[in-house]
């Protein structure tokens, strides 16, 4: 196995995602690959989610923020220059969830401060969130990334991230002790600084796989790169399309919120976008595509739900179908 280290100077969100998927596919055979990335002033949204309901989002440019969307599933984060954002890039054979989060724990137990993974994509400290973590999966390679918060705005946190009541309900929270729930690592120690936790991270990293066979340099003018920026700073991809609908059906799950936005035209579902923070975007892409061209019955809606097939995907369509079975449309 080889080994390899990236970071970006760059602030730009848009910049640093085109980065993030050039090394996604790119790494090469048998190699994993560290990438440390900051963003300034930035709420970063998950692939299927509706940037309107997540993102104050007049708000947040208004005061000279970026909107990003990126290709992994999950919830929408805020970044700024107190979080750092890190990516595992790999062959896909190397995919190792217990092992990559031991390099993130170890890192933090390194700097005095005792963590645990929690629920379906958190770090914590006695219950409280420092990090979110995310993944993404092509045919041959993959990547998971997450953000650390070492002394975030939490001000700003709070103010541009929309948080669903349903969620917070979820959870036990009141509405308006949102920000209970997240910690910064600082106010846990405050010695420890963003260099710090960089430090750290590819110290432990390179004690879990092994020192680092090369560093990754950038060529800005890449026509790739490039590319993969306008990809990411466009409208149509960090905003999508904003269509009336003549059907939405909504609910909340244990893995994540989920909603059925339906165009009918004589009878059939002529368009089925899904808006979702469910971690797998493979759900959610497979859920769109059976519903799409099919008469809008119920009983066809479900029996094409229950025909979605895919590793792990069993336990969504269960509930899927027990949702769309007792409600009435």
């Amino acid at each position: 196995m080889r080994t390899a280290y990236a970071s970006s100077s760059s602030y730009d969100p848009w910049y640093n995602l085109a980065i993030e998927e050039y090394l996604l596919n790119h790494v090469a055979e048998n190699e994993i690959i560290l990438y440390l990335w900051q963003n300034d002033n930035t709420v970063v949204i998950g692939k299927h989610q509706n940037a309107w309901k997540e993102c104050a989002c007049k708000e947040l440019e208004s005061e000279g923020g970026k909107l990003a969307r990126r290709l992994s599933g999950g919830g929408a984060v805020y970044h700024d220059l107190g979080n750092l954002n890190f990516t595992f890039v790999m062959d896909r054979k190397l995919y190792d969830l217990e092992r990559q989060l031991h390099v993130l724990l170890l890192a933090v137990r390194n700097l005095g401060i005792e963590a645990e993974f929690s629920g379906r994509n958190d770090l914590t400290v006695e219950g409280k969130k420092f990090s979110g973590n995310a993944f993404c999966f092509k045919s041959r390679s993959a990547y998971h990334h997450g953000t650390i918060l070492v002394d975030t705005d939490m001000n700003r946190l709070a103010r541009y991230l929309r948080v669903s009541k349903e969620k917070i309900a979820s959870k036990g929270v009141d509405v308006k002790s949102v920000r209970s729930r997240v910690v910064n690592l600082a106010r846990l120690n405050p010695e420890i600084t963003i260099e710090a936790v960089r430090q750290s991270v590819k110290e432990s990293f390179a004690q879990v796989y092994g020192e680092y066979s090369r560093e990754i340099q950038f060529d800005g003018d890449s026509e790739e790169i490039l590319r993969l920026y306008q990809k990411y700073a466009s409208w149509e991809w960090r905003y999508g399309e904003t269509p009336d609908f003549d059907i939405s059906l909504r609910n909340r799950f244990d893995w994540g919120e989920i909603e059925l936005c339906l165009s009918i035209d004589e009878g059939l579902i002529k368009k089925a976008v899904i808006y979702s923070d469910a971690i797998d975007c493979g759900l959610v892409e497979a859920l769109a595509e059976s519903l799409q061209g099919i008469p809008f019955r119920k009983d066809v809606i479900i029996e094409r739900v229950g025909c979605i097939e895919g590793a792990g995907m069993r336990s969504f369509v269960r509930d899927l179908l027990g949702w769309l079975g007792a409600r009435e449309f």
